[in-house]
């Protein structure tokens, strides 16, 4: 049987497999990324301390998260200066906002009606569904993120581009997905230390996603438009 080789002389499928682990390699390295600037410090502290204002403050974190993934897919390692950047994070807001209120109503939904009839297989099913659509939203929310981040509110429900970019290589969007997931545990973890250490880990872990998410993008070869203007 003749085996197919790359320009290297070596087989295909094993420079493949190389290219995969460089791949995923790479994206690890987003997790030191948000460190490599030299005003990390007071940026990530700063912008802590904006992220717990309720509602306002995260929506100027996830503006902070597009002016960071802006500098990271040029090529700077460098975070956004911290402050109120709402006009870039409106989007991102309203988008996962309506997202997690969809997929979650139908778990809702089932548990008040297990709530009131006191059936257990009811609340068993609506565990069920609600745990599968967790799974589902997770898998399809780097594509999300991508798309609200470069075409606003409108590009956030592009099912069909959302689908077919999730589904084109799942491999990538899987891990992308996890990731995320890893990312969002360690902006969780300081609400274990008397709540003090969220102002970090939670400026953080949205860096940290930044960089899964510029890595995603390059990885599935989509085209990489200017992001959307500030709403006026």
């Amino acid at each position: 049987m003749r085996v197919r080789r790359g320009r290297s002389g070596a087989p295909l499928h094993h420079a493949r497999r190389a290219l995969h682990s460089a791949d995923v390699n790479s994206v690890t390295e987003s997790f030191g990324w948000p460190l490599q600037d030299p005003g990390w410090t007071s940026k990530i502290l700063v912008q802590g301390l904006i992220t717990i204002i309720p509602i306002i403050g995260w929506i100027a974190t996830l503006g902070w998260f597009a002016i960071t993934m802006d500098n990271y897919r040029a090529g700077r390692k460098e975070l956004a200066p911290y402050g109120f950047h709402l006009e870039r994070g409106i989007w991102l807001f309203l988008v996962y906002f309506i997202y997690s209120l969809v997929f979650s109503l139908p778990g809702i939904i089932l548990g008040a009606a297990a709530s009131s009839s006191n059936s257990d297989s009811l609340a068993a099913i609506g565990n069920l569904i609600n745990f599968v659509l967790r799974l589902a939203l997770y898998f399809v929310t780097p594509a999300i993120i991508l798309f609200a981040y470069r075409q606003g509110f409108a590009g956030g429900f592009d099912f069909a581009g959302i689908w077919q970019m999730s589904m084109s290589n799942t491999g990538n969007t899987v891990v992308a997905a996890l990731l995320i997931f890893v990312a969002n545990l360690i902006g969780g973890v300081g609400f274990l230390l008397c709540c003090v250490g969220i102002i970090f880990t939670l400026p953080y872990s949205v860096a940290v996603v930044a960089g899964i998410e510029t890595w995603y993008e390059k990885v599935m070869g989509s085209p990489s438009p200017a992001p959307p203007p500030a709403p006026a």
